[in-house]
């Protein structure tokens, strides 16, 4: 059986930190299995976890009135999810679901918070990879986007 920290070490996230910042880290740490279409987040509920997917695909969806539940991105082995434990008021922004049976990492939220508090250097660190992702889902966001409008709109004459 792999220690906490080994599992961590396993995640792309976490790809580059040194062991001690692993070790450190892998006490907030719990492995947990959802099932198919069990929700993990709902919308305006306490933010309390972000999670390391292992295996298994998350629907991050939001609730759109006279429509029902939108999937606005499908995660995957790999990926992760949740950063509202990162930002008051700590609730979470989107429902996230379990497509199928999910084997994730669990990490708390205030767990972290109060070691980043202890060890700055160690809170920056998460927050560029944190930041990375917030950056990479707003690219992918801003593509969607685009495909759904750019199928709704006649081309626009840029005069070029």
């Amino acid at each position: 059986m792999k220690s906490m920290a080994q599992l961590l070490h396993e995640h792309p996230f976490f790809n580059g930190m040194n062991e001690s910042q692993l070790d450190f880290i892998a006490g907030c740490g719990e492995n947990h299995i959802y099932n198919a279409g069990e929700y993990i987040a709902r919308e305006n509920e306490p933010a309390d976890h972000f999670f390391l997917i292992r295996d298994g695909q998350v629907a991050v969806e939001c609730f759109v009135p006279n429509y029902g539940a939108l999937c606005l991105q499908t995660l995957h082995d790999g990926d992760i999810f949740g950063w509202s434990w990162l930002f008051p008021p700590y609730l979470w922004t989107f429902d996230a679901r379990a497509v199928d049976e999910v084997h994730a990492i669990r990490l708390d939220g205030k767990c972290l918070r109060e070691k980043c508090e202890t060890d700055t250097a160690m809170g920056c660190e998460l927050m560029k990879r944190f930041a990375r992702i917030v950056t990479q889902r707003l690219r992918a966001t801003r593509m969607q986007l685009m495909d759904v409008y750019s199928l709704q709109r006649p081309p626009v004459d840029r005069g070029q």
